[in-house]
């Protein structure tokens, strides 16, 4: 039996794969402007191992470093929020990082709601991807030649 993520897990998982403006509205939504944080680590740029599978069940290989910033800070009620987002985009995963101590103590229903229009609009984005890949797809066949 697979378990669900958490909402926490899936608030941070879809602030660092939304988009900017997106990030930007969830953040004022929830006042995050108005708070007071401490910052316990300032936003950092390092590298991660990726780590891949071929045809996602082989082996695991190293595929490559992938770019990150991180961060840490505390709220004034002394929650401590994490921040991580793919890339060079420091003002990205401080952000991240102060939602995350602000939802941490935000009301479970209003915060579900909201991650699950993040998680929607991530969802149309990729089905906008899709839609533009296939419309480029070739199907190739082979023939068979009457030899033996």
């Amino acid at each position: 039996m697979t378990e669900l993520p958490s909402l926490r897990v899936r608030w941070l998982q879809a602030l660092a794969l939304a988009s900017d403006a997106e990030a930007e509205r969830f953040g004022q939504s929830f006042g995050v402007g108005d708070a007071a944080f401490e910052l316990l680590r300032a936003p950092e740029v390092g590298l991660v191992m990726a780590r891949g599978r071929a045809g996602g069940t082989g082996t695991a290989f190293n595929l490559g470093e992938v770019t990150v910033t991180r961060c840490a800070v505390r709220s004034s009620g002394d929650r401590i929020g994490i921040g991580w987002v793919q890339g060079r985009r420091l003002e990205r995963a401080r952000l991240i990082a102060r939602l995350d101590a602000l939802l941490q103590s935000a009301p479970s229903k209003a915060v579900d709601a909201a991650v699950t229009e993040l998680e929607a609009a991530r969802a149309e984005r990729q089905a906008a991807t899709a839609r533009k890949a296939g419309a480029t797809r070739v199907e190739f066949f082979t023939l068979v030649r009457g030899e033996d």
